[in-house]
């Protein structure tokens, strides 16, 4: 990249950029600025909120743990004031993955904050974690694994440079583990060998794929995989660097010792000491499953991966858009009609955005992806394609999407065609509802008005709105040439009828 198409970029993005991961065992936010296409920290916040471990038997978070978190969040929320939003990425991993009330969390938190609040899968965490860690290493040739042990979830990673080959997030992390095998803080024999079982069973599904692939360097990217590298220095059994041997031993001197009371001497953190041994284990599983030698500490990790992704997308190097491309290639959906429904949904969308409450990059986005993606239902069958496309959007692994961006996705294909009934959008939060169905109406009338498929230019209609009603006005005689678009409009309209929504069709006013 040029110094000039540098500055460039760097005009177009925010002075302050700032990202927050609010995990299962620790909230973190980072505070940063673009300097010479690199981000440059302002400011590092930490502290350990345990979210994950206020999960009960059904998964539900207790008032205790939502409220360690919403504290923590109003002192976050401090730093943050007057950071442009387009400036700002907070997401949520395992715990608000799996939590049944985790929307009742989420409403809390962007009430205190004041930015969206969004859920990341695992995979995505795991594409953010390598792309965190690989700018704060130097840019060597050659693959690398990456492994950071979270409090709900561990993530592996195989990547070259700043591009991962193979993601995994596995189900096991250091707050879960601590539940399961030393709840009341002693160190057994019998309860190490069982989480370092527990963890490489959970490994199973990965490691012959992984060693296939290889990799010339190992690097840990959590902050239980410092704490190890700091014990191992400390016990002077290295230097830092974490080796098989050395993790042999220091499992040794965990047992003897016997209590976390003990891991003080060892210059481990109390507020880390709970759950020292159980990340211990899972690292120590990974080493065998993965027959991994030695491993190095990397300070980036999943925050970092956030504002780099961030920048990204500010600079339009997006991510999401090379995920669409690699959906439509792989479903062969037909990329030029996907086009031409597009160019004819942002022109309805412009018109309407304003009056609708629309005029955001998020619903300008989610209607353009939705347009490329309608049809790729149509890779399973024809009969109820459109149910298939919105199985897929919201079942697959999609890098650069959160879990509700998925979701809006999977309800606009499934809702572009039939009927729209409230079924359709089962999968959404009551307050994205609106948006949707707004959304639903102009990639509905999209595919209504390409439905020939010769790819001719839209008409220049002209659209009204109101909040309950569409007019359409196409040039005169226009539909007078296409019965079958007329009757397709016929149609759409006693769809939409059923759903308390009026369509008007019109000839243009001279």
């Amino acid at each position: 990249m040029t110094a000039a198409s540098i500055a460039e970029n760097e005009a177009s993005t925010p002075d302050l950029l700032a990202s927050i991961d609010m995990g299962s065992n620790s909230f973190h936010m980072v505070v940063a600025r673009l300097v010479h296409g690199e981000i440059r920290t302002v400011e590092k916040m930490g502290e350990k909120v345990q979210l994950g471990a206020g999960l009960d038997a059904d998964n539900n978070l207790s008032e205790e743990a939502q409220q360690r978190g919403i504290e923590c969040l109003r002192r976050f929320a401090q730093r943050l004031q007057g950071t442009p939003a387009e400036g700002v990425q907070i997401v949520g991993t395992n715990a608000l993955r799996v939590a049944r009330n985790a929307q009742e969390f989420i409403d809390k938190a962007e009430e205190v904050l004041g930015y969206p609040v969004e859920v990341i899968a695992g995979r995505e965490e795991a594409r953010l974690i390598y792309l965190g860690v690989s700018h704060t290493l130097s840019d060597d040739e050659g693959r690398r694994l990456v492994i950071d042990i979270g409090g709900g979830s561990t993530e592996f990673i195989i990547g070259e440079r700043f591009e991962p080959q193979e993601l995994s997030s596995m189900h096991m992390g250091c707050v879960s583990f601590r539940n399961l095998y030393f709840p009341d803080g002693k160190i057994t024999r019998k309860q190490m060998d069982k989480a370092i079982i527990h963890a490489e069973q959970e490994l199973q599904s990965i490691w012959r794929r992984y060693r296939a692939v290889g990799w010339q360097s190992a690097v840990g990217s959590s902050g239980s995989i410092k704490a190890i590298s700091n014990v191992l220095a400390t016990l002077k059994l290295t230097d830092g660097k974490i080796t098989r041997e050395a993790m042999d031993e220091l499992r040794t001197r965990l047992v003897d010792m016997g209590n976390i009371d003990k891991l003080a001497e060892l210059g481990v953190r109390e507020d880390r000491q709970s759950i020292f041994p159980a990340g211990f284990a899972i690292l120590l599983a990974a080493f065998r499953a993965l027959d991994i030698q030695e491993m190095e500490f990397a300070d980036g990790a999943l925050r970092e991966g956030l504002l780099y992704d961030l920048v990204g997308r500010i600079q339009h190097e997006d991510v999401r858009e090379r995920t669409i491309t690699a959906l439509q290639e792989r479903y062969h959906v037909d990329q030029a009609h996907g086009s031409a429904v597009e160019q004819t949904a942002l022109a309805a969308w412009d018109q309407v955005a304003d009056v609708w409450g629309l005029r955001t990059p998020v619903d300008e986005d989610a209607l353009r992806w939705a347009c490329r993606l309608h049809e790729i239902g149509l890779t399973i069958s024809h009969s109820q394609y459109h149910k298939h496309g919105a199985y897929l959007l919201h079942y697959s692994d999609l890098p650069g999407f959160t879990l509700q961006f998925q979701r809006a996705l999977a309800t606009l294909v499934r809702g572009h065609r039939r009927k729209l009934s409230p079924a359709v959008f089962e999968h959404v939060e009551p307050e994205d509802k609106p948006r949707l169905r707004y959304l639903c109406i102009l990639l509905r009338l999209a595919v209504v008005i390409q439905h020939s498929r010769n790819l001719e230019p839209a008409p220049e209609f002209v659209l009204r709105a109101e909040e309950n009603l569409l007019s359409v006005e196409f040039p005169d005689g226009w539909l007078d040439d296409r019965p079958l678009t007329l009757a397709d409009l016929n149609n759409e309209q006693d769809y939409l009828a059923r759903q308390d929504f009026t369509l008007e069709i019109r000839p243009q006013q001279s």
